[in-house]
């Protein structure tokens, strides 16, 4: 790391609305346990390429629950996690192909109206009543790899179905953690196969994840067990925000 990549990152254009929105994320985050991507994304895809973008919230992310990992793995049931994770392989270096030619402004589209989507879908408490074999797993694994490497929003179809296991939350949230995780993980790894994954885009993702750890910090504080519908709420309402000034045909007419 050179003191030229570094002034060089903090006279990034927008660098301040970008770090504005991993805290937001991350109070977000703190509060209402969801959101991050779904927060940041439509943000930093105005500024950012969308491979560069994905990285700097691969980081952010691996950053946050790096401590908790020894703890979800005690509580994990492992041959579930497997499977998801075996599905998320098979997908995630095709998606990560589309994303590395794929176009800004369609990414930004991307981003923004998927997450507008999920907000509908959580917000009517949708949840997945079935039951998941293994090949459901494999195949929710793979769903959540294209999400992922597409649009950077792997954790929300493992959520919505994956709630309905019969394991004990404490298991779910473990799984959970971890296979979100494990997509971090990978996505690095094939992005560094594929010779995208540059330096700039880490210490930037470095860098923004001091924002978005204050953000963890600062939710939890404020979360209260009594009020968490209310949270919710202001949780949608804020990924509606986000998503709907990421769509390029709003912003462009706001910024004209």
């Amino acid at each position: 790391m050179t003191i030229d990549l570094i002034i060089e990152i903090f006279e990034i254009n927008g660098l301040l609305y970008v770090a504005l929105a991993a805290l937001t994320a991350g109070i977000v985050r703190g509060f209402s346990g969801f959101g991050t991507a779904m927060i940041f994304l439509p943000v930093a895809g105005k500024y950012f390429e969308p491979v560069t973008a994905i990285i700097i919230l691969t980081i952010m992310d691996l950053c946050g629950p790096a401590l908790i990992v020894p703890r979800a793995l005690r509580d994990a049931y492992k041959p579930d996690l497997f499977r998801l994770i075996g599905g998320m392989i098979l997908t995630l270096p095709i998606a990560l192909y589309f994303l590395l030619n794929m176009e800004t402004e369609l990414f930004r589209y991307i981003v923004s109206i998927l997450a507008l989507i999920l907000v509908f879908v959580l917000a009517t408490g949708w949840r997945f009543e079935g039951q998941l074999n293994s090949g459901a797993l494999i195949g929710l694994g793979g769903i959540a790899g294209v999400s992922g490497g597409i649009a950077g929003v792997p954790g929300p179809p493992v959520i919505l179905f994956y709630m309905a296991s019969t394991h004990p939350v404490k298991v779910i949230r473990a799984n959970n953690l971890l296979f979100l995780f494990g997509f971090d993980i990978f996505a690095l790894f094939f992005l560094s196969i594929a010779s995208a994954l540059n330096i700039y885009a880490v210490v930037l993702g470095l860098i923004l994840a001091i924002p978005m750890g204050l953000g963890n910090v600062i939710g939890a504080v404020l979360f209260n067990p009594d009020q968490e519908k209310l949270y919710r709420k202001i949780a949608f309402c804020i990924i509606t925000l986000s998503a709907l000034t990421g769509l390029p045909l709003l912003s462009n007419n706001i910024g004209s």
